[in-house]
């Protein structure tokens, strides 16, 4: 989407047929991206030629020219899979309305059935609306989306006939899973922190095992390589030596490298050589001590000393 078109068509050209249909599915899956999230998704790009990232739209007509460039003649049964894959998705055509109208359709929905909708919504739309209700609701709302699992496709399609009739939008219907505990950690992944927190606390008064699950679907060991260097530091004071050789064991190659040049050469070193002196070492124990980690990274946090939330507006000072 960030190319020309006869580019973009050159590149699709080189993919396997099911590459290339998986990719066309998720342009005709966007509708709008903002220049900032263009700009996080191609940071390497970025960095050659910055200015240029002023946003761009997809869609189906974008996917459908594309593919159509990529593959000439052979090009309609791609369309075609392209096209079914996106009306076979539950309340899809909800992706292409604004959050706040969505909200006063679905505000005064008993929760039960605003979760079934916000489980199938992109994590930083169904964010929106959760943003949007009434501190009671929100609780009510993502409780159910912690629990809800198989969800027949009778209530489905009787739910979006509702929307439909309403927001005069058709959208075919298929068996769905849909909610659970991942799906309430994604949405709180990139909801506001004062909003995350008063839902933690809230549902941890009823429910503190369920709020322990979904805090550990919120943050993994591996985003530790998304900190910077400041909160590297901060997590190396309290994290033991013994710790990371073991966790790191199971990290990937620029994890290890982010936290051995945080450390001075006489650490790295030392924590190389006990690393290599551990051998190989089960699976579960490195999952173990990774998930201790977090554990210190989440106390840490609600202590103020970092943050495991990216804020994409600019920080402002304060005297």
């Amino acid at each position: 989407m960030s190319l020309p078109e006869e580019q973009a068509a050159q590149l699709l050209g080189k993919l396997d047929s099911k590459q290339l249909e998986a990719v066309s599915v998720e342009i005709a899956r966007l509708n709008e991206v903002s220049g900032d999230e263009q700009e996080t998704a191609l940071q390497d790009f970025s960095k050659s030629n910055p200015n240029t990232l002023t946003g761009r739209v997809g869609g189906l007509d974008v996917a459908k020219t594309l593919v159509e460039k990529a593959l000439g003649k052979d090009a309609t049964a791609t369309v075609d899979n392209i096209r079914q894959s996106l009306e076979a998705l539950p309340f899809g055509f909800l992706q292409k309305v604004d959050s706040q109208n969505l909200l006063t359709f679905i505000i005064d929905e008993h929760p039960q059935t605003i979760a079934l909708i916000l489980c199938h919504l992109p994590p930083s739309q169904a964010a929106d609306v959760i943003s949007g209700l009434p501190a009671d609701r929100q609780i009510s709302v993502i409780r159910r989306v912690a629990t809800m699992a198989q969800t027949s496709p009778e209530i489905i399609q009787e739910v979006e006939n509702g929307l439909e009739r309403r927001m005069a939008s058709v959208m075919s219907q298929q068996f769905e899973n849909a909610g659970g505990v991942s799906s309430v950690a994604e949405i709180l992944n990139v909801i506001d922190r004062a909003t995350e927190r008063s839902l933690l606390e809230n549902l941890s008064q009823e429910t503190p095992e369920l709020v322990e699950e979904i805090r550990r679907l919120m943050f993994v060991f591996e985003d530790i390589v998304k900190f910077g260097d400041r909160e590297i530091q901060t997590l190396l004071k309290n994290v033991e030596s013994s710790q990371w050789a073991m966790a790191l064991k199971g990290a990937s190659e620029d994890l290890k490298e982010k936290i051995l040049k945080n450390m001075s050469k006489r650490a790295a070193d030392l924590l190389k050589e006990e690393m290599e002196y551990l051998g190989p070492v089960k699976l579960s124990n490195v999952e173990q001590t990774q998930q201790q980690i977090v554990d210190i990274i989440r106390r840490l946090e609600d202590a103020g000393e970092l943050t495991t939330h990216s804020d994409d507006s600019e920080d402002k000072l304060i005297q």
